[in-house]
């Protein structure tokens, strides 16, 4: 964090996949103490407050980690819908209710998979929220954000207009969609907006991904399938918040259960059999934190076969990194040219760059080969 505010970072969102605060704790005070950016703490926001029957992700959960999180020292509030599962009269409840009981100004980002998120902004707005985050329409919509230009002519005699000019902001959307073409194979796959993002409340951010794990595993052809298992694992696990990476795990255990044609009864009755996915058994360990409400204990108790859990912060189990010493092992390793940024890339993901490094080593600088050779070929030049 102190590094990435050093290189010009000034506002970090922070979350957890779990909405457990204290795995936040941390990088809430490393913000303020070290760097002088903001720092915007988000609740995601999964269910529906508005639902009767919702007993676990009511009003007062919401408000409840709102008023924490300010406790805690953020700048910023952000509710972070990452399904778009935030329905129209729901957020004027929501935002309402927050502007009333906390003093934070509040962001709302949202993904678009129903197609209900203009409405939704719009009552944001009239509530009160301070920010949203929006795409230029050549590249929003679906499991993106709503459409910046849409929201900007939407608002025009609005008391919070915005004097941007739409007709330029047309003309960088209009470029934006001419390169689109180029990166049409990681498309969502999605032509139309869906309503059974209710049901199966798969993030915009990972529906993309889902589809072409499946086709990886032969499964694409049943990908309703999957969809329906993504449902039936959400409530085996508790009904928990789904946004990186404990969506993951929800996905994992979806494409397993179908590859394997498995269904809720057969992972309780044959639970003590099975070899579940790592990510599953790491979830279940506490490796991603605390979840509101706990682990199903009989579940837990299945897939750990017998392997204790940890009851507080993982990263309280790792060792202390000597960045001084490391960083040069780091550079006698590698390249005495790699930076610090580099050593802690590393230290971060160490298989992703020693992939990276290997292929730069073999290749060199591939960003100066233009989007269509590099992801392409090369075309045949016919003399």
């Amino acid at each position: 964090i102190a590094e990435a505010g050093a290189k010009g970072i000034d506002v970090f969102r922070i979350f957890d996949s779990l909405n457990w605060l204290e795995a936040m704790k941390v990088s809430i005070k490393a913000v303020r103490e070290h760097t002088n950016s903001l720092a915007e703490v988000c609740v995601c926001y999964t269910g529906d407050i508005l639902n009767p029957d919702e007993r676990k992700y009511t009003l007062d959960y919401y408000i409840d980690l709102a008023r924490r999180v300010e406790d805690e020292g953020a700048h910023i509030l952000a509710i972070k819908d990452m399904a778009g599962l935030l329905k129209p009269y729901a957020a004027t409840e929501l935002i309402g209710a927050l502007k009333e009981k906390i003093s934070l100004p509040i962001h709302l980002h949202t993904h678009d998979t129903s197609g209900l998120q203009l409405a939704t902004y719009l009552k944001a707005i009239e509530a009160g929220v301070d920010v949203v985050d929006l795409a230029l329409n050549s590249m929003s919509g679906l499991t993106s954000q709503p459409g910046f230009n849409s929201l900007l002519a939407m608002m025009q005699g609005h008391e919070r207009e915005h004097n941007i000019d739409l007709k330029s902001l047309n003309n960088f959307s209009n470029y934006w969609e001419d390169v689109r073409e180029y990166y049409y194979p990681f498309e969502s796959g999605l032509k139309a907006s869906i309503a059974e993002v209710f049901d199966h409340e798969i993030p915009g951010g990972q529906y993309s991904n889902l589809r072409p794990q499946a086709r990886a595993l032969g499964l694409e052809e049943q990908f309703e399938q999957v969809k329906t298992n993504y449902a039936a694992v959400n409530e085996m696990f508790g009904n928990i918040v789904k946004v990186t990476p404990s969506s993951k795990v929800v996905g994992d255990m979806a494409l397993y259960m179908t590859s394997n044609g498995l269904n809720k009864e057969d992972i309780i009755e044959r639970g003590a059999e099975l070899s579940f996915p790592d990510s599953v058994v790491n979830f279940f360990k506490g490796d991603l934190g605390q979840p509101s409400g706990g682990f199903p204990k009989k579940l837990q108790k299945l897939i750990l076969k017998g392997e204790k859990p940890i009851r507080g912060r993982p990263n309280l189990h790792l060792k202390a990194v000597d960045f001084e010493g490391g960083f040069k092992d780091f550079k006698r390793k590698y390249d005495k040219h790699c930076t610090f940024t580099d050593f802690i890339s590393q230290q971060f993901y160490p298989k992703v760059f020693e992939d990276y490094y290997q292929h730069k080593k073999v290749n060199g600088e591939v960003w100066y080969v233009p989007t269509k050779a590099f992801f392409y070929g090369l075309d045949y030049l016919y003399l």
